[in-house]
């Protein structure tokens, strides 16, 4: 009898084997080529779902074929384990952060390694580890000392009830009010540290050392948002000692401002606002610090704004405009004011519509008659109501004005990023302390290196409001100055979890390392990461921050490379089964838990690998794991099915077809999962799988020939579906392991086609397809082509003009 395919024995019994055996440690080798590959590592949450796995098995299906290729391939895993859902758990539960966090993580180990997958485990990272984070407090230092950490004010999401700042999720609905409490939720200005990421903006924009999507790159472009401009001062009107800085890229429309605009933050509209619309101006600024950014910035938005009773005056030609107040003008973006043309920019068009305020054109439309426009005109022309430089086109008017703005010390030239520096202060617990104390003799102190890592109190009470308790804990508050001796209060703000993952893939080379943030002779070997796997809605966070801390780590001299990561494949989203995002108010979560107990954890990595293009995902089929499931039963009995009765003697030609049909397969499925079409690559074992089990009914049956193709399949499937091809490699006698031995090459030769199909066409139009020798010469295919009867009708009575022979396959007659 032959034995039947029971995954829930065979899978855990290898992964036994293999952690016994640590064919999956990983130590530095000078005699093998590196490669490092990396796939985003997960936020403990309790529970991997079914996107974690279409995340990870595909990335370790890669990864196991870079090994078999003799690469020395590091895949290690961690867990990204600060964050506010900890801290949430505690309020709401009682349950400490750090218990909460540790449980999961544990019932997270447990689930990953039911994936089978090849992660070393004695690399793991965890990142609330104080001997992880003891390094980002290092980073912070060293930041500090190069002028790239300092602290001012910056708005924040801020619950009055509740006492406490916000995270952007805890603010719901549109009146944005506090989740816990239900109280509008308004802006406020607090103390805040940042890392000086845009010092590096313009290096930022760099891309020519990376093999990243150009989805990707945009997004980083455009995010950093490069804009070459002017900067002046325009005078306050009854105030000789106010001014303000306007940045525009639109110099050639200076002679159109009509009215100029402040942001609600800026700090001269208390000061010029006047008595009479004082009211007005502070209501309009209460709810803009009700708003979101992305609110006030959105396009669907109604631009509007108050009048503070102040005027600007225009330094090209001294005519006088009205201030405003708008919260489409940020404070965190350029100056917080903008000179407004209101002829040639459609915000500020709408915005003169809406108050009634003058429209003047400055840069002549094609064809301009004199009238008034219907939409501002945003295109070239040439400059007219703009005293000495009308008739000039605008390109050299703007050149002109900038120009003559300089020469008179109005204003200069200079470059803006959209790109602000990175807030990392939290007022949360469940983070890295940021490593400074206050004092009121010396004032900022940081945190001596011999006294990191500056270590979360275990003992910290959470209150129901969200504050955080650091700010409540005696112990960890009150500290002695590093630098006088005197008292001390520490920093209770604690770091973004971005820096965690920002230098994670370092960690990974000497995890928890004592004297480094890792080991640099490791480092050299393995460094930097070769290929990188995860979601492209990092594009402008974590991956654009990543990139900085490298740069900020080659001028520490610690790394000697400009980027983290060589290349970057972004996998798409598994989808429900009814197309849309998969979320528990859905109902249309798939959790991988009871698949692997049902199917093994092989047939759910190969159904999400053959999903669909892995960068495009797609929705989950319960049909189609059935499909995959039947598959992989088809593969084992293969191997492991009752033995065929002799067929007789194999005819030459069956045993070089099936020679041919393994080596196509090797190719195909080589060039597929080096370009991660996984879905295309089972296509092609599926197939391959169909034809030996049908050649398994003949005399092939059980010759060399055979046994090549077997092993081969075997080989091919081994990254896909490690269990089953470890299982069926043993039961044929193959060398422990299959995921030790080399991957299968191809002979060419046996690759190419024997014939091709000729198609034959008159006058463009298809009217013959011939089988003919796949190295068939022009002479032949033409002669074959005018000789067949079915083309011959069609030429009947007609002139041929001209043969065609084309890509080798083709023949079109033209014929009149």
């Amino acid at each position: 009898m032959s034995e039947e395919y029971k995954p829930q024995g065979i899978e855990p019994k290898w992964q036994k084997i293999w952690e016994e055996t640590g064919i999956y440690k990983v130590k530095e080798d000078p005699g093998k080529p590196k490669f490092y590959f990396l796939t985003m590592f997960p936020y403990p949450s309790g529970d991997l779902h079914i996107g974690h796995w279409y995340a990870m098995t595909p990335s370790d299906a890669a990864a196991r074929y870079k090994r078999m290729q003799g690469y020395n391939v590091l895949f290690p895993i961690g867990f990204d384990a600060f964050g506010l859902p900890a801290e949430n758990a505690a309020i709401q539960h009682g349950i400490h952060p750090k218990e909460w966090t540790y449980k999961n993580i544990e019932r997270m180990r447990k689930q990953l390694r039911s994936m089978g997958a090849m992660f070393d485990w004695d690399r793991e990272v965890v990142t609330c580890e104080p001997d992880y984070y003891k390094w980002n407090q290092w980073f912070f230092l060293k930041l500090y000392e190069r002028g790239l950490a300092y602290k001012k004010k910056a708005p924040v999401d801020f619950c009055p009830t509740c006492n406490t700042t916000l995270a952007r999720e805890q603010v719901i609905g549109p009146e944005r009010v506090c989740e816990r409490c239900g109280t509008p939720v308004i802006k406020k200005e607090m103390d805040q540290w940042f890392f000086k990421i845009t010092d590096y903006a313009e290096e930022l924009l760099d891309f020519s050392k990376l093999d990243w999507p150009e989805r990707v790159k945009v997004l980083q472009t455009n995010w950093i948002g490069k804009s070459v401009g002017l900067q002046f001062r325009m005078e306050v009107k009854d105030h000789p000692d106010k001014s303000f800085e306007v940045f525009t890229t639109r110099l050639d429309t200076v002679y159109g401002i009509t009215f100029a605009v402040l942001a609600p933050e800026h700090p001269l509209v208390d000061e010029l606002t006047t008595p009479e619309h004082l009211e007005e101006v502070e209501a309009y600024k209460y709810k803009a610090a009700r708003q979101s950014e992305i609110e006030r910035l959105s396009t669907e938005k109604v631009r509007d704004g108050v009048f503070t009773g102040a005027y600007a005056v225009n330094p090209m030609n001294g005519e006088e405009v009205p201030i405003f107040v708008a919260d489409y003008v940020m404070m965190t973006y350029g100056t917080g004011a903008i000179m407004a043309v209101p002829a040639h920019d459609e915000r500020d068009f709408d915005f003169a519509r809406r108050y009634n305020l003058p429209v003047r054109v400055v840069i002549a439309p094609p064809d301009w008659d004199g009238e008034a426009l219907s939409q501002a005109y945003t295109g070239e022309g040439t400059m007219v109501n703009s005293g000495p430089f009308n008739g000039l086109s605008n390109k050299e008017g703007w050149e002109k004005i900038a120009d003559y703005m300089e020469e008179k010390g109005i204003g200069r030239r200079t470059v803006q990023y959209r790109l602000r520096d990175w807030l990392i202060s939290r007022q949360r617990y469940w983070g890295t302390p940021i490593p400074v104390v206050y004092c009121e003799k010396c004032g900022i102190v940081p945190v001596p290196e011999d006294q990191l890592p500056v270590k979360l109190p275990d003992d910290a009470e959470f209150k129901p409001t969200g504050e955080s308790p650091l700010k409540y804990h005696e112990k960890f508050l009150h500290t002695t100055c590093p630098k006088c001796g005197g008292p001390a209060i520490r920093e209770t703000d604690t770091m973004d979890t971005f820096v965690d993952s920002s230098w994670y893939q370092y960690a990974y080379i000497s995890p928890y390392n004592d004297e480094a943030p890792f080991d640099p002779e490791k480092g050299e070997y393995w460094l930097p990461v070769d290929q990188y796997t995860g979601g492209v809605e990092h594009a402008t966070m974590h991956l654009l921050y990543t990139r900085f801390f490298t740069k900020v780590m080659r001028d520490l001299g610690l790394v000697d490379f400009d980027e983290p990561m060589v290349k970057l494949f972004n996998q798409g989203i598994i989808l429900g089964p009814d197309g849309n995002r998969m979320s528990k108010s859905r109902g249309n979560v798939i959790a991988p838990d009871p698949l692997v107990q049902k199917y093994g954890a092989d047939t759910v990595r190969a159904y999400l690998m053959f999903i669909g293009p892995w960068d495009r995902g797609g929705p989950w089929n319960p049909e189609g794991i059935e499909g995959v499931y039947r598959f992989l039963h088809r593969v084992w009995a293969l191997v492991k099915g009752p033995k065929p009765e002799s067929a007789g003697i194999p005819a030459k030609k069956d045993l070089m077809e099936l020679r041919r049909m393994t080596h196509k397969t090797i190719k195909r499925a080589t060039g597929d999962i080096e370009a991660f079409k996984f879905n295309t690559m089972l296509a092609a074992l599926m197939s391959f799988t169909n034809y030996l089990t049908k050649a398994r009914e003949t005399a092939v049956c059980g010759t060399p020939e055979w046994d090549e193709a077997i092993r081969n399949l075997l080989l091919l499937l081994a990254p896909l579906t490690p269990h089953i091809a470890e299982e069926l490699w043993a039961a044929i006698g193959g060398e422990y392991s299959i995921h030790q031995q080399r991957w299968p090459t191809w002979d060419e030769e046996l690759t190419r086609e024997e014939t091709i199909t000729l198609v034959v066409q008159v006058n463009g139009k298809v009217r013959d397809r011939i089988e003919v020798e796949a190295d068939i010469d022009e002479e032949t295919a033409r002669k074959l082509a005018l000789e067949s009867l079915r083309v011959q009708k069609w030429l009947d009575g007609k002139t041929i003009r001209k043969v065609i022979f084309a890509g080798g396959k083709l023949v079109n007659i033209v014929a009149k």
